[in-house]
């Protein structure tokens, strides 16, 4: 179906308000788990809650140590993707070795303390000055403080996510519309990054539609050397995607492999254009 509406790049959007109350559950999470439940087996393969828990106060310890007090690691620059990968990967299996090791007590009373302080931090920049971090998956070399704090928002939802998925705990829950639909907003700004060697005429559209009360419709337009996000429908879908909200975040931090998602899945049209966002990751690591 044709449209007259004019085309829109997809508007920056504002997060670190959302941080307090999202960091807030995940304290009330954390303190009714039982003994049991700190033992459990998350969807990341090597991670039990227990390390999920510990890799979320030592990414928020390291941050506040980097950008407030400039404790820069010890690692090597990076010099590519892959080893920005490498660099992060080793920087978190360090602190969860250490912070895993570490009473539910003692880790909680140190993540209230380490979350406050990361949502103060973030709700005192300017979210339109540079950030110190780009976004990296979204394939960006220099960042907006908005982005970078949204998709500091997008990690502690889906590493508490993980959590409840886990022990099966739903309260009080955090697959709300305030708090996912920012977060797949923030992920689905991976899409043109992601489909850069996805060649198609210009005017081609690509719809992606997350189903649920948290959902929302995506646009992926083709001009002439690359892909623009939209949130507009500017013309005639080559292909549509419709992903349900329960295993979107899954799909997008590496919590569920394509094959697995891709019965759950509906897609029309171009299929290859359809279907590439299954291998999409707005994560880095």
């Amino acid at each position: 179906m044709k449209t007259t509406k004019q085309f829109r790049p997809l508007e920056p959007f504002l997060t670190a308000h959302l941080l307090p109350a999202l960091e807030g559950k995940l304290l009330e999470l954390l303190a009714a788990l039982s003994p049991d439940d700190w033992e459990k087996q998350t969807v990341s393969p090597k991670w039990r809650v227990r390390d999920v828990a510990a890799h979320l106060l030592d990414t928020q310890l390291r941050k506040l140590s980097f950008c407030q007090d400039g404790v820069v690691p010890e690692v090597r620059e990076p010099s590519s993707q892959a080893e920005l990968v490498a660099v992060i990967d080793s920087l978190n299996e360090k602190g969860v070795s250490v912070y895993r090791s570490l009473s539910p007590r003692v880790l909680i009373s140190l993540l209230e303390l380490a979350s406050r302080e990361s949502a103060i931090y973030h709700m005192s920049l300017d979210p339109w000055a540079r950030a110190l971090f780009p976004v990296s998956w979204a394939g960006e070399t220099e960042s907006a403080n908005w982005f970078d704090t949204a998709r500091e928002l997008t990690e502690r939802w889906h590493h508490q996510q993980q959590i409840r998925l886990a022990t099966d705990n739903d309260r009080p829950g955090i697959m709300t519309r305030d708090f996912y639909y920012p977060v797949l907003d923030c992920f689905m700004r991976a899409l043109p990054f992601h489909y850069r060697n996805i060649l198609r005429p210009q005017g081609t559209l690509a719809h992606f539609r997350i189903t649920g009360d948290c959902g929302g419709s995506w646009y992926l337009y083709r001009e002439r050397r690359t892909w623009v996000l939209t949130s507009e429908l500017i013309g005639d879908e080559a292909s549509r995607t419709v992903i349900p909200q329960e295993i979107a975040w899954r799909i997008f931090t590496k919590g569920i492999a394509a094959e697995v998602a891709m019965p759950q899945v509906e897609v029309a049209g171009d299929a290859h254009l359809g279907t590439h966002i299954l291998t999409m990751i707005s994560i880095v690591g």
